[in-house]
């Protein structure tokens, strides 16, 4: 439709009804949340796949330290989640751990952990996804990849985080019997829909968690990845940083690389 008009009192009765329309409508906390987590995901669509290599540390309440190497793969699938291998090379205890998950839109994940000392394939039941990963403060769900579907969403508010301005906004598993959580709370940058920081509340609506994301850089010119991920634990006082690096894009990976009945043979 074609608003230019010569006749200014026709124009006037022509925008006064849309005008109306658009002060009528009213985004809901819920519905902006939700807009928000969609436009976050598809701006991350199509890396088809990447390689990365991690270092984990593992810090107890009194401060030790213990470290360990990982390989990570990750394959995107279109209509569902993403497929995610994780390789353990460090130390000797866990050398040869691989850690195998199929994330899913709807319903539940598909995760197996092969344990070397056992020479077995161990398939996670849904009902344990609140468990801790391998002694880390990163429970089986935080590993899986976050697929908008499995949450419902509220906007709260914005807010400066770092310096930086950020959507905040709760997010409410849709598998409440099986997560660990009642509601994580979020910061999303706006300019770029990052991920900055997350807070977990546990099944008695307490703080348990704090996850902090950091040195994110772009790859490919589009898709954002961090250097560091940081999940403290505030009732045990144990926490968890995941060091990311030799990030690798498109790489060539397929289904045929993320096969659960070979585990075993997984180097």
């Amino acid at each position: 439709m074609n608003f230019f008009f010569s006749n200014t009192l026709t124009a006037s009765f022509l925008f006064a009804p849309l005008l109306f329309v658009q002060l009528a409508y009213s985004e809901t906390a819920e519905e902006k949340g939700l807009a928000i987590a969609m436009e976050a995901d598809r701006r991350d669509s199509g890396f088809g796949d990447y390689t990365a290599n991690m270092t984990m540390i593992l810090k107890n309440k009194q401060g030790k330290e213990s470290k360990r190497a990982i390989r990570s793969k990750t394959l995107e699938v279109p209509g569902d989640g993403d497929k995610i291998l994780s390789i353990f090379d460090t130390p000797r205890d866990v050398k040869g751990t691989a850690f195998l998950t199929f994330s899913r839109k709807k319903g539940d994940d598909k995760q197996w952990l092969y344990l070397p000392a056992l020479k077995r394939v161990k398939r996670i039941n849904s009902r344990n996804k609140s468990g801790s990963f391998m002694g880390s403060e990163f429970a089986y769900e935080d590993i899986a990849s976050q697929e908008v579907e499995k949450y419902t969403y509220r906007h709260l508010r914005e807010e400066e985080y770092r310096g930086v301005l950020c959507f905040v906004g709760e997010s409410y598993p849709v598998d409440k019997k099986n997560s660990g959580y009642t509601k994580r709370i979020s910061w999303v940058d706006t300019a770029e829909y990052r991920l900055l920081k997350v807070e977990f509340y546990d099944r008695k609506k307490s703080l348990l968690k704090t996850l902090t994301i950091d040195g994110y850089q772009q790859y490919l010119g589009k898709y954002w990845r961090a250097d560091s991920m940081n999940m403290v634990n505030h009732q045990t006082g144990k926490s968890t940083t995941l060091l990311f690096n030799d990030y690798n894009f498109r790489t060539g990976l397929t289904d045929k690389d993320f096969n659960s009945t070979s585990l075993k043979r997984v180097r």
